[in-house]
């Protein structure tokens, strides 16, 4: 059985597989995030091991191009799924490969190297918009609830069968929401690692997620301008720079000859580009204005 529209938004059907391996009818409740582990969009061994999707990286665009290669409703087949075991692939699962890596020491090769790839424990946050993108899209029209484990494990410490954060049988057979292959029963692999999985929900969800107990900062700024994207001008005045200053200056970023106040100055730009670099952001994912998966980090107090 199979509801609900079956290709996702712009996704190229270019590589579709679907004719050579049918796959199975199937109701999606849950999604499951892999990485690639490469730089292209992969063969998948003309289909056999295929995901529903693929996420590739435009880094020209910013923006994750989607390539489709089974209807959202259908079996894919990038899961183990042995023999007298519990149900991976068929079991009311659409599977989603991101482009890029999760392996630190794969991280520190490429950059080395100088490819041009997402390292997705830090991705920037167009990509991580990307991945929302998609989960939105599946909870409207497919009920996928945007919700999923708490602990995503750092690679290579989510390998293997015994890494903390794998389902049991039972577990599996009753979870509904999005995971990641590091979670899924009788299967091994620790990818797509510490993925910011809580700031894909936020962004998946259009809003931002309650302060927990004893926070007193808000994810994102009440400046509209923020949220949209575009860059006040400098001199612009608000409450809300005092408080971002103070923050840049608590995390060893600020670059103030006088105090930080409420006035909008280069100062403010250079220290905040600075925190960005900090985190990994390089080139224009650096550049002014804030975003929010920085801004979250970035902790700024309510004003």
């Amino acid at each position: 059985m199979s509801t609900g529209p079956q290709r996702y938004p712009g996704a190229s059907t270019t590589y579709w597989y679907q004719n050579r391996f049918g796959g199975d009818l199937q109701e999606v409740n849950v999604v499951v995030l892999h990485t690639t582990e490469g730089t292209n969009l992969p063969s998948y061994d003309g289909g056999a091991s295929a995901p529903n999707l693929t996420l590739v990286p435009d880094f020209k665009a910013k923006r994750l191009k989607a390539y489709q290669h089974f209807d959202f409703d259908r079996s894919s087949r990038a899961l183990v799924n042995l023999r007298g075991g519990v149900e991976t692939n068929t079991l009311n699962v659409a599977q989603v490969e991101l482009v890029g890596t999760c392996d630190p020491a794969t991280h520190a090769r490429w950059k080395k190297a100088g490819y041009a790839y997402i390292y997705w424990p830090e991705a920037p946050e167009w990509a991580l918009q990307g991945v929302a993108d998609l989960l939105a899209w599946a909870h409207k029209n497919h009920g996928v609830p945007l919700s999923g484990p708490k602990t995503w494990k750092a690679y290579p410490g989510s390998y293997g069968s015994d890494n903390g954060v794998r389902m049991s049988f039972s577990q599996w057979n009753s979870f509904k929401g999005v995971c990641g292959h590091m979670h899924v029963s009788e299967n091994r692999h620790g990818d797509p690692g510490a993925l910011d999985f809580a700031q894909i929900l936020e962004l998946a969800k259009g809003g931002k997620t309650p302060p927990a107990k004893g926070q007193t900062y808000e994810p994102y700024p009440r400046a509209a301008f923020f949220l949209k994207g575009s860059r006040p001008a400098l001199g612009k005045s608000s409450p809300i720079f005092t408080a971002m200053s103070k923050r840049l200056v608590a995390v060893g970023c600020g670059r103030y000859k006088v105090g930080p106040g409420p006035v909008l100055g280069q100062a403010d730009v250079d220290s905040y580009e600075k925190f960005q670099r900090k985190l990994g952001f390089t080139g224009s994912d650096a550049k002014w204005p804030p975003g929010p998966a920085s801004w979250a980090k970035l902790k700024v107090p309510k004003v």
